[in-house]
C-alpha cells in the first residue's frame, strides 16, 4: 500500500538509512532531523505512520508522540538508543504502538512498519457500515469503520493499538484471549516472553481510559497465567 511515513531522527545517517529502505518499498517519506520541523509537517501533511527517535535536539520524541495523540490515530513507532524498559514503557503509555531499539536491522524495521500499517488498515476500514464492524454491549459501542469507541455515552480517544486490543477482546467476549494470541492478532508478529510487558502496558492504559481497574474490573479481567477477557 502507498503510505506517507514521517521519519524523525537527529542522527542523519540513521534517518537517511530508514528513508532508503522505506522508499525501496514505495512508501512516501517525510524526513526530518528535529522535532519542530516534524510537528509542522504533521499539521500540513497527511501522515499514515510516524517513526520517532526519543532523543532529539529540541522536542523529544515522547513530546511529539503526546502531541500526535491529541489529534491523530495513526501508528507511532519509537526509536530508542538504549535497551531500557523505562523508555519503552514511557513511549507505550504516551500512545506509541511499537518501539525499536538501536542498533536495528533495517529489514526488521520495514517489517514492523508493514505490520503496523496492516493492523491500522484492518481496524480502520472505510468500507460501508456492516453489522460485523460494530460491537455493542454493556454500554460499550465499538465502530471499526470510524475507529470510534463510546463507553456509557462518552467518547473515548483510543490509539490504534488500544482500539485493536479492545476490539479483539470484545469480539471474543466471555472467552479468555491469551497474551500470545492477543499479541499476534494485534501486532501481527511472533510472541516472545518479553512481549508480555508490551501487552500489559497497553491493557493498563486502556483500563485507565475506561475508568476500569485490575483489582475490581468492570470490563477487562485478567486471568492470571493465561490472558484477558471481557464479559458481557
Amino acid at each position: 500500500m502507498v503510505a506517507n511515513i514521517l521519519v524523525v531522527d537527529d542522527e542523519q545517517s540513521i534517518a537517511d538509512l530508514i528513508e532508503v529502505y522505506l522508499k525501496s518499498e514505495n512508501y512516501i517519506v517525510f524526513k526530518f532531523y528535529n522535532g519542530h520541523d516534524a510537528l509542522n509537517c504533521i499539521e500540513n501533511e497527511k501522515i499514515d505512520l510516524a517513526i520517532l527517535d526519543v532523543m532529539l535536539p529540541d522536542v523529544n520524541g515522547f513530546s511529539i508522540c503526546q502531541q500526535i495523540r491529541e489529534k491523530h490515530h495513526f501508528p507511532v513507532i519509537m526509536l530508542t538508543a538504549k535497551d531500557e524498559e523505562i523508555d519503552k514503557i514511557t513511549g507505550l503509555t504516551l500512545g506509541a504502538d511499537d518501539y525499536i531499539t538501536k542498533p536495528f536491522q533495517p529489514l526488521e524495521m520495514v517489517a514492523r512498519v508493514k505490520a503496523q500499517l496492516r493492523r491500522f488498515t484492518k481496524y480502520n476500514t472505510v468500507e460501508p457500515m456492516k453489522e460485523e464492524n460494530t460491537i455493542v454491549f454493556s454500554g460499550l459501542v465499538l465502530d471499526k469503520n470510524k475507529h470510534e469507541c463510546i463507553l456509557n455515552e462518552k467518547s473515548l480517544s483510543l490509539t490504534p493499538t488500544e482500539f485493536s486490543i479492545l476490539w479483539v477482546l470484545a469480539s471474543n467476549r466471555g472467552h479468555v484471549v491469551s497474551s500470545e494470541d492477543l499479541f499476534q492478532e494485534v501486532w501481527g508478529d511472533k510472541y516472545f516472553t518479553n512481549n508480555n510487558n508490551t501487552v500489559m502496558v497497553h491493557i493498563r492504559h486502556l483500563r485507565k481510559k475506561m475508568n476500569d481497574s485490575a483489582e475490581h474490573p468492570k470490563y477487562i479481567k485478567t486471568v492470571w497465567g493465561v490472558g484477558y477477557k471481557i464479559e458481557g
